[in-house]
Formats: structure tokens, C-alpha cells, sequence
């Protein structure tokens, strides 16, 4: 059976994808189910629907942003036969049963559940009189002297609304001392003010109670207009795309246009606004015509806009009860000479279990060794104050030749890329951008080291970022290693990023945009043929997301063949399982839990002779087509072994936070079976050896 004989045919008139954007949302209301769950611990249940919430503004800051750009450049159905504009109104309507949802668990669920736990969060109506007197000092005190109200009129046309900054929209009755008649006002918070005020015990008698500052705002703001008389506050937050556009290939100076787009982001196209629901239609339709929105695009609320900022309440109370027990991760024993243990064997972590500690002593070694000559890192995101960047900086400090790819363009952290990358240039370190039009999302680390007059290399190969703070929250692999292919696998890589190499052929990388999306369909055309041969054909794949569509043509393909594919996607997938004549060999599950996953293992069978790779990549057209990725093998067997096991066996028993992908893009989630024992992935490698 070949190729051409085994094209994929639907067997409805049901297409063959489904919508990446309706499938994020889907996700958002995976994570907020976690919010609803009663065996997580509170707070952290009151931290997955702040996640829910933030998750939702990037994804309008993003995924909206885009699809108000192909409503205009090409409006035409996609692979999921819907067009942009069909894509955006169901997004509308299936956002705002999201936000529904969310407002529903917070004012239902979680904050009924926090006052039994003496946690209030209060509304105007629960104030004492003492708590009133007290809040209104605090608003002429520390709040009134930074706020500007601006009066619309004539001369004072509608200001311009900063992304996501919290505003009133304000009804003002009488005449102000020039004599100007009332009307509408905006007052904007500024961003220097917290958003949730702990009342003192003094004051409340109570240790935890807060206050929204939305909410001091809506009492108080009257006080900002004397002499006249205010007939409604409104709160309002206005959501504008984020996405950012830089020509590389008409730029002289990448670092310098990033600068000046990034000025300009706060301002950008608006894609949603939100607002009180008791606003009056008449300001609301003020407001839609003021931001260029259609009706659809209101979110009306109850509760406080920008509920994420209930989050502060987290580290405010200090109930360590109603969190998630600490764990003390993993600590490898690495001695005074990290490279004697890695010249042994290779050394697999599996963060956040495992302590990213190693990789930090790896640098820090290097910058200190007079043996080691050369260190050559990419840095896509790093964290504020990074121990990666200040190792990169006494390297070059301590005379060695220091390359970092960084990547400015990271979403959300150019400006902290550009903040470290000159620091590194100013250390003398060479800091490289990338290549014009493809994002460098590899990790990758390469330490050259002279030893017994030869050179070495030393390499470490991630499927995370470097950076601390998510190597304890996020599930990620890293490898350190001394394998001479991989070592010369990793320096073609960086010489092809930092000078004008040609095309390069590489022995054991698979690396994007090269090879990875090609190896990928030749290795699932192999599962497929083996299967037609009636030998054993098997396919394991985690991932984040999944839509490139030739992958899931041929992943359709090999299912028809016979082929069994397990896929653990955390996110977004636009594949549909369990379709008839298509896709009944493939099951998508979602994993939701304490950590973030975020690892990308994918197995395949090979007859038995199985091949598995860890990589950086998701099965995205972006990551797959147009960014420099690295998908390495894990060579070692009894790595190997492990790896299997705890990325993808035990993620495919789980039952307690696994979510299984229907083939009408729905998501039911899993239960234990009768007569089955509850299993969970994460909590089963926490209970192992690290508690």
C-alpha cells in the first residue's frame, strides 16, 4: 500500500481538522476544572482560575489579534472549513461562557470557600463602619493623589486606554468650578497601585481581610468630583492585540526596531472589552464604538475586571495549609568535577522533580575552569536575575569565548531579552540574534574543554527554557552529555546560527527548519509500512500542541494502516480521534495537574528496535516549519527506558488528571474504572523518591 493508495478520506463531510483557536479555549476550560476540583489544595485552586484568567488575556492578546488580520488579508475557510470571521464569533461566544464560568467559580465557589477558611475578600456591603473609615482614608491617603480623572468634553476626546490597565467609566451630574457641565469621565488606575488592600486586624479585627481596589475606586471615586454629583462607576478593562511586527529583512538593527514596537504595544488594535455589567447600554455602546469593537466582543461581568489580580491573595495570607505540600527536588551528586561524571555516562534530569541546580553548576564550572576555552548557549527565555546570564558574564569576564543566540523576539519577554543581551554584550560576551525570519527556540548548551591536549565537548540539550523559576513548576527533561555526535551535532548547529554556514548534515539531530518535520513523517510512514507488514507499528508523542497538517495527514494515514498512536497533548490539537475510517487507531489524551507540562518525548516502535527523541519542538507548523528546533535521541537504553516511563507510561495510566480528546473536539475527563486504582503521573513521581 503506498502513499498515493492510502490517501486520507473522511468518512462524513466533517473536515479533517479541527479549530486551533476554539481548541485553546477548550484548554482554558480544562485548567479552570482544576479550579472546581475539591481534592487540590484551596489556594491552589484559587491559582488555577487566575491561570485560567491570564491564559485567556494572552490568547486574546494573540490568537485574536491574528485572526482580526486574516479577517482583512485573507478571509477565505481554513483546513477546518471555518472562515477567520466564523472562527472569531464562535471565539466570542465560546469565551464568554469561559469568563462566565470563571466569575461563576469565583463568586460561587472559591470565595464562599475562603471565608470558611477566614479568608475575606470583601465587598462594599460586608464593610463595618470601622473597615469604611478606614478605606476611606486609605483612598485619599494613598490612592486619590496618583489618580487623574479626565472629563470627556470637546476638548478632551477619549483618552487612550492602556492593554489590560484597569479604568472607570464615571456619570457626573452638575457644573465643575469653570462652569463645565457634567457628563462622562475616565479614571485609570495607575499601574503603580496594588490591586488587592489588605485591611489591617487593628482595623477589622479579623488577620485576613481584603479589598479589591476596583472596588475602593467604585465607592470612593465621587470624592474626585466635588460640588457635583456622580450617578454611576463603571469598571472597565479594555484587551488590545500584543503581537508584535518586525521586518527583520528591512531592519538594519533587529534590537533597535523590537525597542521602538515595544513602545507602541499597549496601544494597539483592541480585541475585547470588559466592564461591569450594570453599566447602561448607551456608555457600553460608547465604549464599542470608541475601540472599534462589535458587540460581540464585550464581556459584561460581576465581579471585579481582571479577576486574575485575586491571585496577590496567594502569598498575602501566608497558609501554607491550603497549598500543595513542599517537596525538596532531587539533587545530583556531581562532585567538584561536573565533567568527570558526565565523561562516565550521560546524565538525564527530569525537572521539576529532579533539581535544575546541575545545569547552573555546569556553567559555573565552565566559567571557572582554565581548561575550558569555549561556551556557546541559546537563551530564548531566562527569568528576571538569572544565574545563567551572570555564569555567561563571568565566563567572558574570565577570558572565554562566550556565544549566546538569544532570542529577542520570546513573546512577552522581549524586553527583558534585550535588558540581558546587553548586558552580555557589555561583559564582552558575542551575542548573536538568530537567523532573519526563524525564532531560535532550540536549548542547547556547548562547553568546549581541552583535555590531554585534545579538545572536548561537553553538551546539555533541554526540552525547557534555562531558567530557574519554571524548572520548578514545568515538567522538562535535560541531558548532559558527552557523546562526540551530538557534541559535533550542537557545534554545526551554533556555527550555522552565528556565521552564513550552508546547508549542514547532521548524524544524530534532527533539527528544524531541516530535518524534524521530514524525519517525523518518514519515521511515521515506517510505523505504517511495518503495520501492512502485520509486524508490530506503535507510536507514543507528548507534546504541548499539535495542528501541522501534514503530520496529522499522515498520522490519519498510519491509523488506517493499523498503526497504534497514543498522543499526550497538554494544549491546543487540531487532530480528531476516533473518527471512523480515519482515526480509530488514535487516542489524544490532556494532562492537568500540579505542574505544567511541558516536555516533548516522541517514541516510536521501529519493529522493536524503538527509537525515542526529546526535543523542543511541539507539532506546530511554527515549530516544525519556521523556527531552529532540536529533537535529540536519548541514546542511552536505560535512559531511554526511563524516559518511556516517566513522560509516557505513566502519563497514559493516568486517571486522576488525564482529559481524552473526543472526536467532535470535546474533552471528557477520565475516572478510575471499576475495580481500578486512582493514578496520577505527576503525584506518582513526587511520591518515588522526593518528598
Amino acid at each position: 500500500m503506498n502513499i498515493e493508495a492510502s490517501t486520507v478520506v473522511p468518512s462524513s463531510d466533517e473536515p479533517l481538522f479541527a479549530n486551533r483557536e476554539l481548541s485553546q479555549i477548550n484548554f482554558n476550560f480544562r485548567v479552570l476544572d482544576q479550579a472546581l476540583d475539591t481534592r487540590i489544595p484551596l489556594l491552589e485552586r484559587l491559582r488555577f482560575l487566575c491561570i485560567s484568567c491570564t491564559n485567556l488575556d494572552e490568547f486574546f492578546e494573540i490568537r485574536a489579534g491574528n485572526l482580526a488580520r486574516k479577517i482583512a488579508l485573507a478571509p477565505y475557510p481554513g483546513s477546518d472549513g471555518l472562515t477567520p470571521q466564523e472562527v472569531l464569533n464562535r471565539v466570542h461566544d465560546e469565551a464568554a461562557k469561559l469568563v462566565e464560568a470563571q466569575y461563576n467559580a469565583w463568586n460561587d465557589v472559591l470565595r464562599p470557600a475562603l471565608l470558611e477558611e477566614g479568608i475575606r475578600v470583601l465587598p462594599k456591603r460586608d464593610w463595618t463602619p470601622a473597615q469604611a473609615e478606614w478605606l476611606r482614608e486609605y483612598f485619599h491617603n494613598e490612592i486619590m493623589p496618583v489618580l487623574s480623572p479626565l472629563g470627556l468634553d470637546p476638548s478632551h476626546p477619549f483618552p487612550k486606554i492602556l492593554n489590560k490597565s484597569l479604568n472607570l467609566i464615571v456619570v457626573v451630574e452638575g457644573r465643575d468650578a469653570f462652569g463645565r457641565e457634567g457628563g462622562l469621565a475616565v479614571v485609570r488606575a495607575p499601574r503603580s497601585l496594588p490591586r488587592i488592600i489588605h485591611i489591617p486586624e487593628s482595623v477589622s479585627g479579623q488577620p485576613a481581610d481584603y479589598v479589591f481596589l476596583s472596588t475602593i475606586l467604585s465607592v470612593y471615586v465621587a470624592d474626585l468630583f466635588p460640588g457635583m454629583t456622580v450617578k454611576g462607576a463603571y469598571q472597565f478593562r479594555v484587551t488590545r492585540n500584543s503581537e508584535l511586527f518586525v521586518d527583520e529583512e528591512e531592519v538594519e538593527d533587529i534590537a533597535l526596531a523590537l525597542r521602538d514596537e515595544l513602545q507602541g504595544r499597549g496601544y494597539l488594535r483592541a480585541v475585547r472589552l470588559e466592564i461591569d455589567r450594570a453599566c447602561p447600554d448607551e456608555i457600553v455602546e460608547t465604549l464599542l464604538e470608541n475601540f472599534e469593537l462589535t458587540e460581540n466582543a464585550v464581556y459584561r461581568i460581576t465581579g471585579p475586571v481582571n479577576l486574575n489580580r485575586v491571585s496577590q491573595v496567594i502569598d498575602l495570607v501566608h497558609r501554607p495549609d491550603l497549598l500543595y505540600t513542599e517537596f525538596n527536588a532531587r539533587k545530583l551528586a556531581y562532585g567538584e568535577n561536573i565533567f568527570d561524571q558526565i565523561k562516565q555516562g550521560d546524565i538525564l534530569l527530569h525537572h521539576p522533580f529532579d533539581s535544575f541546580s546541575p545545569v547552573i553548576e555546569l556553567l559555573k564550572q565552565a566559567a571557572e575552569d582554565p581548561n575550558v576555552l569555549a561556551i556557546k548557549q541559546t537563551l530564548y527565555r531566562s527569568g528576571k536575575d538569572s544565574q545563567i546570564v551572570e555564569r555567561l558574564i563571568q565566563a567572558a569576564r574570565n577570558g572565554k569565548d562566550v556565544t549566546v543566540v538569544v532570542e529577542l523576539r520570546a513573546r512577552f519577554d522581549e524586553e527583558a531579552n534585550l535588558g540581558f543581551a546587553n548586558r552580555l554584550q557589555e561583559a564582552g560576551v558575542q551575542v548573536v540574534y538568530g537567523v532573519v525570519g526563524y525564532k531560535t527556540h532550540a536549548k542547547m548548551m556547548l562547553i568546549v574543554r581541552r583535555e590531554n591536549q585534545k579538545l572536548k565537548r561537553y553538551v546539555h540539550l533541554g526540552t525547557g527554557n534555562y531558567h530557574a523559576g519554571t524548572a520548578r513548576v514545568y515538567t522538562d527533561f535535560s541531558l548532559m552529555t558527552a557523546n562526540p555526535e551530538l557534541g559535533a551535532d550542537v557545534h554545526l548547529i551554533f556555527q550555522q546560527l552565528s556565521g552564513l554556514a550552508p546547508a549542514i548534515q547532521l548524524k544524530k539531530i534532527l533539527q528544524s527548519p531541516f530535518t524534524l518535520h521530514a524525519g517525523l513523517l518518514d519515521r511515521i510512514e515506517r510505523e505504517k509500512q511495518l503495520a501492512l507488514e502485520g509486524k508490530p507499528a506503535r507510536i507514543i508523542a507528548k507534546m504541548n500542541a499539535l495542528n501541522e497538517p501534514k503530520v496529522i495527514r499522515a498520522l490519519y494515514d498510519a491509523s488506517q494502516s493499523g498503526v497504534q498512536i497514543d498522543l499526550i497533548v497538554r494544549g491546543a490539537c487540531t487532530l480528531r480521534p476516533g473518527v471512523p475510517g480515519m482515526s480509530e487507531n488514535i487516542t489524544v489524551r490532556s494532562i492537568i495537574g500540579r505542574f505544567l507540562e511541558h516536555h516533548r518525548v516522541y517514541w516510536f516502535n521501529n519493529n522493536g528496535d524503538s527509537e525515542l527523541y526529546c526535543s523542543s519542538a511541539d507539532w506546530l507548523e511554527r515549530n516544525l516549519l519556521r523556527r531552529v528546533e532540536a529533537a535529540f535521541p536519548i541514546l542511552d537504553p536505560d535512559i531511554a527506558a526511563r524516559v518511556f516511563e516517566e513522560s509516557l507510561g505513566n502519563y497514559l495510566k493516568d486517571n486522576q488528571n488525564a482529559y481524552l480528546l473526543q472526536a467532535d473536539a470535546s474533552y471528557e475527563r477520565l475516572t478510575p474504572k471499576d475495580g481500578e486504582e486512582p493514578f496520577s503521573a505527576q503525584m506518582t513521581m513526587l511520591a518515588k523518591t522526593y518528598v
